[in-house]
């Protein structure tokens, strides 16, 4: 009898372990995300399951063109490219990307700008036009999305805190056909 209740009791502690460290890496570390909507296309597709890894934006700072996962203003959470980091002057012009005065290549939307015939992929704004401001805000970051004609980000929803952001995601890892590290 008392093997038994011993053997029950490391059973029970073995399994407590296992859900109390699913929940840390769950909740620190790494989350299973999953992509809803057209915003990110072609880059990433609607119903792309991917992980968000929490533990770059814990530890350290955004990168420019950086995937990231944040909670957006209507309580739902976004996917989108960080495209202004905080001190950036952000500007579209002529269909082309320009931080601080100086043109970006935006390689992932090459496959878009060759079909489109009506105009530019992005329409031209400054910062100074969307937020009121010449650059973007301490702690905060500019974020579009990269279908951008249908992207709700922060041409309309503002600079995001960066209290506000999960964490930076790249690897799709459902469905299998399309298991893939996105740039």
């Amino acid at each position: 009898m008392t093997k038994q209740k011993s053997e029950t009791w490391e059973w029970l502690k073995a399994l407590v372990i296992a859900v109390l460290l699913a929940a840390v890496i769950r909740y620190f570390l790494f989350a299973p995300i999953v992509v809803d909507g057209l915003s990110m296309m072609p880059t990433l597709h609607d119903q792309d399951r991917m992980i968000v890894n929490k533990i770059g934006y814990t530890l350290g700072e955004p990168k420019r063109f950086d995937i990231i996962v944040f909670h957006a203003p209507e309580n739902k959470d976004y996917i989108k490219r960080v495209i202004g980091l905080p001190g950036d002057k952000i500007e579209y012009k002529n269909d082309t990307l320009y931080i601080n005065g100086k043109a970006y290549k935006e390689p992932y939307l090459d496959e878009y700008k060759k079909k489109v015939i009506d105009g530019p992929l992005t329409e031209p704004f400054t910062l100074k036009e969307i937020i009121g401001e010449e650059r973007v805000p301490e702690g905060h970051l500019f974020v579009m999305g990269d279908n951008r004609r249908f992207s709700k980000d922060s041409r309309h929803i503002g600079v995001i805190p960066m209290e506000k952001v999960l964490g930076k995601t790249n690897i799709v890892y459902w469905p299998v056909e399309d298991i893939r590290i996105v740039k």
